[in-house]
């Protein structure tokens, strides 16, 4: 995985490998069911706040995020 990604501050173009995309897909859906569902795999309250980094973000906000994210993921495979 290191040196598959490319982020900077600017509007250039991200680069993620195929492989890359599939496991960063997955494990939004994982995140996204595990913020969503009720159960014992259920995030606690403090675990999203550790996600967000103290910036006032939603369960639900961040649960939206992450299946959308992992769904366009796997859409443009």
């Amino acid at each position: 995985m290191p040196g598959s990604v490319t982020i900077s501050h600017t509007d250039a173009l991200v680069m993620l490998s195929h492989e890359d995309a599939q496991r960063m897909s997955a494990m939004l859906g994982e995140m996204a069911r595990m913020l969503g569902e009720p159960g014992i795999d259920r995030m606690s309250d403090t675990q999203v706040a550790a996600l967000c980094a103290g910036r006032e973000h939603s369960r639900e906000e961040l649960t939206a995020w992450c299946g959308k994210l992992s769904e366009y993921l796997a859409a443009h495979l």
